[in-house]
């Protein structure tokens, strides 16, 4: 694993823990998130100057699964070209064959997750949570209509990242993202459970469940309560989610219009509408002009 850059003065390097074998970025010991098999730490980017964020996936929890490493690697390739401004950008990969892990560098966000910002911001408007919203919306759609289609599968809002001085939002942790063909149909089980489709359980889903994990993010957004808290077990939580049963913080959404905008994103998969659809709700159409630069939220 590389220690050292040529290029860089001795105190610089002192300052990294680790450097990718491009000499380019260098990661920092400061941890920025941890998964169940990836940590995220700060790093440097010492050719553009900038902050970045350094990812790894511990292969060793897939050892013996060639099909998900190669899965891992194919998708990771494709993310690396997926160029949207509410997406984080994926600026490098490579595999560090020594210690059987995958690192990656992405772009990273001053103000972190949404779900710890909006703990930190406990009074926001609803002309904010829209802005939010729509962000959202216009990722997840450049997602399902790009060929070919790519779901997210895993979306909550601690994967939704924020740059709070310009209110600006990007989908990220697109690693559990999967790959569809025509059909646009996926078969596999993963996610957060909590914000996981009823059809996902089924194994047998298309990219609107992610139009459905988007309505538990604004139910969090508007409540900050992580949806079905009150199940204390997988198996409750399928049982409730699987007959159609909202989450009880979906009670304690008081804006009536809000309501209704996520009764249409958490519905039964035939009702509910794509990503496209729902930028052009009502709900949304205050906001339609999104600028950088308005930060009256």
């Amino acid at each position: 694993m590389p220690t050292a850059n040529p290029d860089a003065t001795d105190e610089e390097n002192e300052l990294f823990a680790e450097i990718d074998p491009s000499g380019r970025f260098g990661r920092y010991e400061d941890l920025l998130g941890q998964g169940a098999v990836k940590m995220v730490y700060r790093a440097f980017d010492l050719e553009e100057g900038r902050e970045v964020a350094w990812n790894q996936i511990r292969l060793t929890k897939f050892s013996g699964n060639s099909f998900i490493i190669n899965k891992i690697h194919s998708e990771i390739e494709l993310l690396k070209n997926l160029k949207n401004d509410n997406i984080i950008v994926m600026y490098h990969f490579w595999k560090d064959r020594e210690h059987n892990i995958l690192n990656f560098i992405t772009e990273a966000c001053a103000s972190g997750n949404l779900r710890e910002y909006r703990k930190k911001h406990r009074h926001v408007s609803m002309k904010a949570l829209k802005k939010w919203s729509r962000q959202i919306l216009q990722g997840l759609d450049f997602l399902h209509t790009h060929d070919p289609c790519v779901i997210h599968r895993d979306l909550n809002c601690s994967n939704i990242f924020i740059n709070g001085n310009v209110g600006k939002v990007k989908i990220g942790d697109l690693g559990l993202a999967t790959i569809v063909g025509k059909s646009h149909a996926a078969h596999s089980l993963l996610g957060t459970p909590e914000y996981m489709a009823p059809e996902l359980y089924e194994e047998n889903y298309t990219e609107l469940v992610d139009v459905y994990s988007f309505g538990m993010c604004l139910i969090e957004m508007a409540t900050l309560e992580i949806p079905y808290r009150e199940c204390d077990s997988i198996a409750k939580l399928y049982k409730v989610v699987t007959s159609g049963i909202k989450p009880q913080a979906f009670n304690r959404v008081t804006d009536p219009e809000l309501k209704a905008f996520i009764e249409r994103c958490v519905g039964r998969p035939r009702a509910r509408p794509s990503a496209a659809d729902l930028l052009k709700d009502p709900f949304l159409s205050d906001v339609v002009n999104y600028d950088d630069n308005d930060l009256n939220t």
